[in-house]
Order: structure tokens, then sequence, then C-alpha cells
């Protein structure tokens, strides 16, 4: 569920995280000539250009949607404010809502990616702990631990928005299925991976609803930290509560 948020010692906190404001370019749209940014293979120019397409066509939109609602604007609007015909619209974005969740679109194996990624030495468990302790540090919109005005304008139409919310399930079902594969793709591998994706969402969740009740990110830290550790051992752990001797 792309999001780069930055500590005040290590950059600027003041725009737009990790792609979800409007406006803002994920790594995706915005790498080099030759690169894809991430070390990974060089990206063609084609590709290039459509992925700053994919990002000019989803700004438009969220602007519009931030304006006046998602429910009253019509795809139509989108396509002839993008400058491009509707068709050609759905070819990049098969649904309305996907306009939106395209900002989710770099995240739907990010978990996977954790895993694949760790250390020798260090358990998926571990890994994903990590990831999650250090994207509440850079307060990263993905942990719904970020006040920037821009990101909450967009969370604000994502979880007000009935189809948006739907939809947003979907992605998070590609993210389950990917952590499974990366985890070994096994039963016990698709129910851990089950578990995992509705603590980190939960979390999330409950970080959005205080911010958005009106605390500060900062505010809110110390208890988002208390809450995914305890979350993290209660994954290790299992749901059943440690014995205790009877006297």
């Amino acid at each position: 569920m792309v999001m780069n948020g930055e500590n005040p010692a290590n950059g600027d906190r003041s725009g737009p995280a990790s792609g979800l404001g409007p406006g803002s370019t994920s790594g995706s749209a915005s790498g080099s000539d030759s690169a894809s940014g991430d070390g990974s293979a060089p990206v063609g120019l084609r590709e290039r250009k459509k992925r700053l397409t994919y990002q000019a066509v989803s700004d438009a939109a969220i602007t519009m949607f931030l304006e006046r609602g998602f429910d009253k604007v019509s795809v139509a609007e989108v396509a002839a404010a993008a400058d491009i015909s509707k068709p050609t619209l759905f070819r990049y974005f098969p649904a309305k809502e996907d306009l939106v969740l395209h900002r989710f679109a770099d995240h739907e194996d990010e978990a996977a990616r954790v895993v694949t990624g760790r250390a020798p030495d260090e358990t998926p468990l571990d890994a994903l702990r990590r990831h999650f302790l250090d994207g509440l540090d850079r307060r990263d919109p993905v942990t719904g631990l970020c006040d920037v005005p821009q990101v909450l304008a967009f969370l604000r139409l994502l979880y007000g928005t009935p189809s948006l919310v739907a939809r947003l399930h979907a992605y998070q079902g590609r993210s389950e299925a990917a952590l499974a594969r990366a985890l070994g793709g096994g039963l016990s591998d698709r129910l851990a991976a089950g578990q995992i994706i509705a603590v980190l969402r939960i979390l999330a969740l409950e970080n959005w609803r205080r911010i958005d009740a009106g605390e500060s990110a900062d505010r809110v830290y110390a208890g988002a930290v208390q809450a995914a550790e305890e979350a993290f051992v209660q994954l290790r752990t299992g749901l059943e509560p440690p014995s205790r001797p009877r006297g």
C-alpha cells in the first residue's frame, strides 16, 4: 500500500511523502533517463513516457476529486483535464478508483520485498518489524503516521469514499499474495501473510484515525511504536496468551 517520509534530521518533512499527496511524484515515475532510480535495469523511453502519463493523469484526477469529491467528477472530465481521450484513460486505469489507488501501486509487493531482501541472519518477521518501525520514524504515510496536509487530504478522500475503500482491499489482497509467495507459498505461509498484512493495515488505520482526530504525528509516535511492538509480539507468539502457573 510508494512512500518515503523523512525525519527533520535526514531531510525536509514538509512536502508530500511517498507519492501519496496530490501533485507528488513516485520514484517509479521520476527516475533518470538511463535507470529506474533503484539500481534495477535501465528504463526505456517508452516506459518512462508511460509512467509520466500515469502520474500526470492521476495528479489531474486527484486534484479534481479533492476539490469536488470523488463521486462528483466523471471520468470524461478527468480525461479532458489530462488532454487525453476517455478510451486512452481506461487503457491506463481500468477503473475510476485506480486513478486514486495508483498511489499505492508500488506498495503492493512492499512486504514481500522486505522479506526477500532481508539480511541472512534476520527472520521475515524481524525484517517486517524493523521496516515498519523505520517507517514510523520517517513518518511514512503507509504507516498512517503522517500529518503532512497534502497526505491528510488524500487519505481523507480515500477513507471517506466507500468505493475507494473497497478497491483498496483488492490491492491489499495482492500484497498478501505477494508476501505469501515470498514466505514460501505453502498454506502456513498464506496464513502468516494474511495475519501480517492485517496487522499492518490495522496499525496504520489506528494511527491515521488519531491524526485525523487532531493529534500531531509527533504526539502519536510513542503510542504507535508501542502498539507496533505489541502487535509483532502477538504475531510471533500467536493468539493464545502465555500460560501462567496456577497457584
